[in-house]
């Protein structure tokens, strides 16, 4: 791989890594609309700090949300007066990225499907990436319909799930009224699904040579949104070894792609958004060293702020029946 990297072409190399810090500044665009929806005003330089130090953590904690638990954590520590509702917005902020991907997948995956599940080993994949993305818009969905109602205060204390069905109904509160940010926001989070796949088109063109096949963008960004789900899961960390299986499935039985480079397009991709995951490490060690914390420690002070948000919901919502 290192030989391969070293003959690529570096102008493709470059512009996978600008694709991808274009993709960090459109979800920081979306991030600071969430927050002056609530009047929180954080300014550029600090929330980019924090959302390199997320993609940083991303790297190194399964799954593809590890580092939204940090991003908490030093979040509250900028903004002391308004932590609960600092919270929520990185909440919102990955649901509507989540939203935003469901409606771009939705789109190709319905117009190539005949297509994607043509080979018996895509088409499992297929079902199973749609399989887990209904299960999540439906949760989503049901979250809506129970704190719609208010029901949230009528499950009991130790009910689970019930402290995030609190959060997402405080959430659906406050964001609720801001419909328009939120459905630009949406439309932000699609742009920045497309950036993504044009990091990992960037690390193909980079590796052309006469002699192989490479996939077009329209192949790739049609099996990047399965890609990005599947291996989103806790299953291994920052996606390693799940995205290149899936790309060498997909590449190799769709596109004619060989195995070998189907697995250098991944990997080449993932060193292309790894640098700015570093990067973010390097400003970590400069970022307030006096709060850094263990894992354990951020995750234990997160889990505590989530759930006094959750009472206060509990406490509104029966507070609301009482008057009625």
């Amino acid at each position: 791989m290192a030989d391969a990297i070293a003959h690529a072409n570096p102008v493709w190399l470059l512009a996978g890594v600008l694709a991808y810090g274009a993709v960090e500044i459109l979800t920081g665009l979306r991030w600071q609309l969430l927050l002056r929806v609530q009047g929180i005003n954080l300014s550029w330089a600090r929330m980019f700090l924090l959302m390199l130090i997320g993609v940083f953590f991303n790297f190194c904690i399964p799954g593809g949300t590890g580092g939204d638990v940090v991003k908490i954590f030093y979040l509250v520590k900028e903004t002391p007066g308004q932590r609960g509702l600092a919270m929520l917005s990185v909440l919102v902020d990955r649901i509507l990225g989540l939203l935003g991907l469901a409606i771009l997948s939705a789109g190709l995956i319905g117009a190539n499907w005949h297509w994607l599940t043509s080979v018996p080993d895509t088409m499992h994949c297929v079902w199973t990436a749609v399989g887990i993305l209904i299960f999540t818009i439906g949760g989503i969905h049901f979250s809506w319909i129970v704190t719609r109602h208010g029901w949230v205060h009528k499950l009991p204390a130790r009910t689970p799930g019930r402290d995030k069905l609190a959060e997402l109904a405080a959430a659906y509160t406050v964001y609720g009224k801001a419909w328009r940010t939120s459905f630009s926001c949406i439309a932000i989070s699609i742009a920045a699904h497309i950036g993504h796949f044009a990091v990992f088109y960037c690390a193909a063109r980079a590796l052309n040579h006469d002699d192989i096949r490479l996939p077009t963008f329209g192949e790739l960004a049609t099996i990047m949104p399965i890609v990005n789900i599947l291996s989103s899961m806790p299953i291994s960390i920052g996606g390693l070894g799940v995205r290149e299986g899936l790309f060498g499935v997909f590449l190799g039985q769709l596109c004619g792609v060989s195995g070998g480079v189907a697995y250098l397009i991944s990997l080449t991709g993932y060193c292309l958004t790894l640098f700015w995951g570093l990067l973010g490490g390097a400003l970590y060690t400069f970022y307030r060293p006096s709060e850094h914390a263990r894992l354990r420690e951020i995750r234990s002070e997160v889990a505590t702020l989530e759930h006094d948000v959750a009472e206060q919901e509990v406490a509104m919502e029966i507070a609301e029946e009482e008057k009625r």
